[in-house]
């Protein structure tokens, strides 16, 4: 369930076992363990994106400095704005969505047009929490029509003069200038966002945070003197990415179907987030913690939990190779237990 002042993905997941598992050493690879090359091709980096720049341009300097094909960021900033722009690289890319939709959270300084009562400031803010509606600012990438958007929270840390200083934890696609445009209103003095700065994306907060010289620094240890452990630090495994997101943890030898396309079925599952939903967009992972492929259940905890048979989430984009993992077993004795 959700708590006060909290963003979705940082509502604590638990697993459920459903029954005994077997992983075979020889396929498959923890996340952290990968090869450097293969590390770099599945991982994100979550730079602390400058003023000036588009989220776009950030995105190529990532990639020119990695030498990697493709990069996606999770939800575009504008050139003023600063924060966190994670950004999955390689093969990783495939799991944008799930971070792209999850929320975020900004600090704010919003000025207002005149100076009010504190009191009826804080009054008004705590207002916009919950659903809300807005339509997208002129200046943006989206047709502007009329949408409802979450505020999770929204908590007034400061306020001098005409300047109000907050904190807001939202929906995916909701417009902080539209926010202080209309708290503007509500107070009947106008307003407008003065400075903004993402401070959470989804499963990551400024703690992991690096900058672009960061990852120049990283990468220059690596192939100059042959030192991986700070690329390794700056880059996470693209399993942090979708950490937030509802999971099932399966048998290896259901990897490979999947990795075909196909759909997961009852009998591959060893344990599953206790609170998944029909529907869902979830994560399918092995029980070396890799991603296989993001999915949307098609049972509940509770129905997967009594089912024998029957399809329990429907593949929607695939991250892992064919092949990473054989078809089934023929030595059990080799495996180890988990």
């Amino acid at each position: 369930m959700s708590s006060a002042g909290k963003l979705p993905s940082e509502i604590e997941r638990t697993l459920v076992r459903k029954s005994g598992a077997w992983t075979n050493p020889s396929y498959g690879c923890y996340p952290e363990k990968r090869p450097i090359l293969e590390y770099i091709e599945k991982g994100v980096v979550n730079i602390d994106k400058p003023k000036g720049p588009t989220s776009h341009e950030v995105a190529a300097w990532v990639k020119a400095i990695l030498g990697v094909n493709t990069a996606g960021h999770a939800g575009s900033l504008d050139p003023k704005v600063t924060g966190l722009l994670p950004t999955l690289l390689g093969k990783a890319t495939k799991a944008v969505p799930a971070l792209r939709l999850s929320g975020k959270e900004y600090i704010c300084l919003l000025k207002l047009h005149r100076e009010m009562p504190p009191k009826l400031v804080r009054k008004v803010c705590e207002e916009f929490s919950g659903p809300i509606y807005q339509v997208p600012p002129i200046k943006s990438a989206v047709k502007r029509v009329l949408r409802i958007r979450t505020i999770y929270y929204l908590e007034v840390i400061e306020i001098e003069g005409s300047a109000v200083l907050f904190r807001a934890g939202c929906e995916a696609g909701t417009y902080i200038r539209k926010l202080c445009h209309d708290i503007g209103l509500a107070l009947g003095c106008g307003g407008h966002m003065q400075e903004l700065r993402r401070t959470k994306a989804g499963p990551f907060t400024e703690k992991t945070l690096i900058t672009l010289q960061d990852l120049k620094d990283a990468y220059m240890f690596w192939t100059e003197d042959g030192d991986e452990s700070e690329l390794r630090h700056v880059i996470r495994p693209m399993e942090s990415a979708v950490s937030h997101l509802p999971k099932i943890i399966m048998r290896d030898s259901a990897v490979d179907a999947v990795c075909s396309g196909a759909s997961l079925a009852v009998p591959g599952i060893t344990s599953l987030d206790s609170n998944l939903k029909k529907g869902d967009l979830i994560g399918l992972f092995t029980l070396k913690g890799e991603l296989v492929a993001l999915a949307k259940a098609e049972m509940n905890t509770e129905e997967i939990l009594k089912a024998s048979a029957g399809l329990a989430a429907t593949t929607a984009r695939i991250t892992m190779k064919i092949g990473t993992y054989p078809k089934g077993w023929t030595k059990k004795e080799e495996n180890v237990q988990l």
